[in-house]
């Protein structure tokens, strides 16, 4: 029996940093502490010098996801570690339904930037960085909030007549159908509810239809 623990023990100590067992299984859906290679992607990117987030308060998340036109894609992100269970719940349940999302890719990968990420209709979630506009930092700098299908999904200012991204101004019109249209009452509407998260698409003056958030 000791000589099992000393084996045990010694193969966890063999395990690289950053590893982690996944949150769900190994089937494409999981979550870990932050592996080296992706600090290295966020380093001066989503991740700035002087970044107050704790780097261990962060979860990289490994998901399948579905496209409008039916391939089995892979897919990434960074968030909270206490929304990673939920996200993992949720990526896996709009999976099984062939809920259509075109990429989720770090937005690292974008240069960290907001809109190149949005108009590649990029789902993403951390990223350190202000609201649009503001001083305030923005939930997605603590990886409390993500964005999901953005270009058709977009911010809407009735007051300013702003839409972010510029490229998804045609799908301000909530009426205009697309695959990738995040609608009140739809699978993945009801599952970000479902597990405690907001809707930017209910805010008042400024309706953010592919935002979801948790505090």
């Amino acid at each position: 029996m000791k000589s099992y623990f000393y084996l045990l023990l010694g193969a966890l100590l063999l395990l690289p940093l950053g590893s982690a067992t996944p949150v769900h299984g190994d089937d494409g859906f999981s979550a870990q502490t932050l592996p080296r290679e992706v600090i290295a992607r966020m380093r001066d990117k989503s991740y700035p010098a002087g970044c107050p987030v704790r780097l261990s308060d962060l979860r990289y998340v490994r998901l399948r996801h579905i496209d409008a036109s039916g391939r089995d894609l892979e897919g990434e992100l960074v968030c909270h570690k206490d929304l990673a269970a939920d996200l993992v719940a949720i990526f896996r349940a709009l999976h099984r339904a062939h809920y259509p999302i075109e990429r989720v890719r770090l937005i690292d990968d974008y240069g960290a930037s907001d809109h190149r990420s949005m108009a590649a209709n990029n789902t993403s979630a951390f990223c350190y960085r202000r609201v649009a506009g503001s001083s305030k930092l923005s939930n997605h700098s603590r990886g409390r909030a993500i964005d999901i299908n953005p270009l058709y999904n977009p911010q809407v200012s009735r007051r300013s007549n702003r839409v972010s991204p510029p490229e998804g101004r045609p799908y301000a019109d909530r009426s205009r159908r697309s695959p990738y249209r995040i609608m009140r009452g739809d699978l993945c509407y009801r599952l970000f509810r479902q597990h405690g998260f907001i809707w930017g698409g209910d805010w008042r003056s400024t309706q953010d239809y592919q935002h979801f958030e948790k505090r």
